[in-house]
């Protein structure tokens, strides 16, 4: 792909003056794909496409507060919930880099109250320390009307003693609970706030003025041009705040945990944290060499989740980064997911592209992020577009009953009365699907479709479905 020129967007302006064919081919297509995620799945958030630093596209669609239609512009802050791990893996390479620790120290140097022998902070790192997450001991065993902080975390730890999952360093296990510890050993360390180590170390030197560590909004203090987060209510047809709804009460006894997430920023805050890691021609110093390390394997079930996304069956874990190649080349990112957001960031190596995606209404950032990607190479796209259903009837349902294999994994697709539903084999949550044709069925609500070439006296040639791009689905024959 040849090079981008410098665009300013905001929300959107082009100097078109500026661009040739190609940039302007990029262009129409990612405003073309964009409003049809916005026209047809309700996208709310922000989308960042940088090439070698420079901005490329930068676009704000909808509103950080629904109730108060106040809209969204490039300084929206918004919660990144895991891809705070980014920052969190950075503090302890910095303590190592300063001698103040070793990355093979035990848990238990730190923390001796804890009942967990053989857990190095390498361990912690890498998702291979085999500790249980601290979500369900908190939702079962913790008061939901008080507000529980990192330290919290480890009292019930100490108290419960839940055991380990595996022995460390066994296998890999995406866990939060080893975030947690982190950012408490940081604390300890450091003897430094969560929030003051990462302002003092990386956002300030990094001049990102916009980020910051932010789990008060709970608890009285309210930042300037905040994207709240939302959830969507489909028989209310309306957005609420997690807040509001007593089966998220999380968000609120869970605000004070540290390290997992918790950091906020903006889409031009991670550029800047970006261009910090992947920038070549300031080369990779010992602290980024590490954190880009494909330290593990991840485990094959967590990693069909995204293959759909990214092109690759194989994924690595680093410190606090995901990392993989694909038909693109090599690349890092991770994802994000908190009640009313959905974040992603990554970069691919060989083109030093970097895509930003900010959601506040839990739109498919990942989906998204891949669709944006094959745009930038010109890769064939399906983009969206409005779905009308029509009626079928029971024999042609009857033709998308089935187990179907997808990345390996099992997906049901079952017939209740008249209706057909797809179950997720990562959630069990069942998805209603509307026929369009009699051979594809939809979903009304995100981009998803499912179908097959052709079907004349039963006879099923094969089946697809789509994320934005087509993947080929294979029924399991009785």
């Amino acid at each position: 792909m040849g090079k981008i020129a410098f665009i300013t967007v905001f929300s959107l302006s082009i100097f078109t003056s500026c661009i040739n064919s190609d940039q302007k081919r990029i262009i129409e297509s990612v405003n073309r794909y964009l409003q049809g995620q916005a026209d047809y799945y309700r996208f709310n958030g922000n989308v960042l496409i940088s090439e070698k630093g420079k901005i490329v596209y930068q676009k704000s669609s909808g509103f950080s507060d629904f109730d108060k239609q106040l809209p969204l512009n490039d300084s929206s802050v918004f919660e990144l919930a895991s891809v705070s791990k980014h920052f969190t893996a950075m503090g302890i390479l910095m303590l190592e880099k300063q001698g103040l620790i070793n990355l093979n120290d035990s848990l238990r140097k730190f923390f001796p109250e804890l009942p967990y022998y053989s857990i190095k902070i390498h361990h912690l790192l890498t998702h291979t320390s085999g500790l249980p997450d601290y979500g369900e001991l908190f939702i079962n065993k913790w008061d939901h009307n008080e507000i529980a902080f990192n330290d919290d975390v480890i009292y019930m730890l100490a108290k419960e003693k839940p055991g380990i999952n595996f022995k460390p360093g066994e296998k890999w296990e995406y866990c939060n609970t080893a975030y947690v510890l982190l950012a408490s050993i940081i604390e300890q360390v450091s003897g430094l706030t969560f929030k003051k180590f990462m302002a003092t170390n990386i956002f300030v030197p990094l001049q990102m003025t916009h980020t910051r560590v932010y789990n008060t909004r709970r608890s009285g203090e309210i930042l300037d041009n905040y994207a709240y987060g939302y959830i969507w209510s489909d028989s209310l047809k309306k957005y609420f705040l997690p807040d509001s709804l007593p089966d998220y009460d999380y968000v609120y006894f869970l605000d004070g945990i540290q390290g997992d997430g918790i950091i906020n920023s903006t889409t031009g805050d991670l550029l800047k944290w970006s261009r910090f890691l992947f920038d070549q021609k300031l080369g990779f110093d010992s602290i980024t060499q590490k954190l880009l390390y494909p330290h593990i394997l991840c485990d094959t079930a967590f990693a069909a989740r995204f293959e759909r996304y990214n092109g690759t069956s194989s994924l690595f874990y680093g410190y606090g980064v995901l990392l993989g190649n694909n038909e693109f080349g090599d690349f890092a990112y991770h994802t994000g997911g908190w009640p009313g957001y959905h974040i992603e960031i990554s970069h691919n190596f060989k083109q030093d592209i970097t895509i930003v995606v900010l959601s506040n209404n839990e739109s498919n950032a990942s989906g998204i992020r891949s669709a944006l990607t094959k745009i930038i190479f010109n890769h064939p796209l399906d983009y969206p577009q409005k779905h009308i259903p029509i009626t079928l009837d029971t024999t042609m349902l009857d033709l998308f009953v089935g187990t179907y294999t997808l990345n390996n994994y099992p997906y049901e697709v079952v017939r209740q009365d008249d209706n057909i539903f797809i179950i997720n084999p990562y959630t069990g949550a069942k998805s209603k699907l509307l026929p369009e044709a009699n051979n594809k069925l939809f979903a009304p609500d995100f981009d998803f479709q499912f179908g097959f070439s052709k079907a004349e006296g039963n006879q099923i040639d094969y089946y697809q479905v789509f994320f934005g791009s087509r993947f080929h689905m294979q029924k399991i024959e009785k």
